[in-house]
């Protein structure tokens, strides 16, 4: 019996030319069917560094890499799955627009694109990083008319917004600042490590004589606290 997918609510990707996703690509990619499970991991990196002798280690943060998301997407033109609005092509030209706008290096950004996912709640911005394809069922000419696509995707953020979620204004980091003529250090000071008594350490990692009259355009770098 034939499946009617035409109103179901389909995943799609959407492929994008920036990594602001300003600028869509390509028409959406619409799964032939929706997949039956989805996979998302997350990591945390830890500097495991142990001095000799010692019997464990205080792990410190080293970084979050990206996350992955996995899930396959089918590929069918046996006429068991029918879809009232778009009939499928066959199963080597839906592989070869499934390439083209998620997989294939375009000249023009000298990449592959951007790629948003969506399907109900799911909203996942990446890139694809794996694709094996599993050829199932064939014609007597050996022409696959079923096939599954496993993919593997990496999550990235538009930078503006990664230095947002990150709070740019920890005091465990370097900062630097350009002095303007509304300026003060000791101001300034406490406006990243939350403190005002640092000020005359942060003139001396500067170089500067004195905190006062410091010059508009001066580039200040305030080290970390500790």
């Amino acid at each position: 019996m034939a499946v009617d997918l035409a109103h179901l609510e389909k995943l799609y990707i959407l492929s994008y030319s920036d990594p602001e996703y300003n600028n869509i690509a390509a028409p959406p990619f619409f799964a032939l069917v929706n997949p039956e499970t989805y996979t998302y991991r997350y990591k945390i990196e830890f500097c495991e560094t142990q001095g000799q002798g010692s019997s464990a280690v205080a792990l410190k943060f080293n970084k979050m890499p990206p996350q992955e998301f996995n899930f396959d997407f089918l590929f069918d033109s046996t006429g068991t799955i029918t879809n009232i609005l778009t009939p499928p092509l066959p199963v080597p030209d839906q592989l070869d627009l499934f390439r083209h706008q998620i997989l294939q290096y375009q000249g023009e950004i000298h990449r592959p694109y951007y790629l948003k996912i969506h399907w109900g709640t799911l909203l996942f911005k990446g890139v694809l990083t794996a694709m094996d394809i599993e050829f199932k069922l064939f014609k007597p000419d050996g022409t696959p008319i079923r096939a599954v696509a496993k993919c593997s995707f990496k999550g990235t953020i538009e930078e503006n917004l990664r230095v947002a979620l990150e709070n740019p204004m920890s005091p465990d980091i370097t900062h630097e600042r350009t002095v303007s003529a509304s300026d003060k250090l000791p101001l300034m000071t406490k406006n990243i490590y939350n403190d005002l008594k640092f000020y005359i350490d942060v003139a001396a990692f500067n170089g500067l004589d004195g905190f006062r009259d410091v010059k508009t355009g001066t580039k200040l770098f305030f080290p970390p606290a500790k």
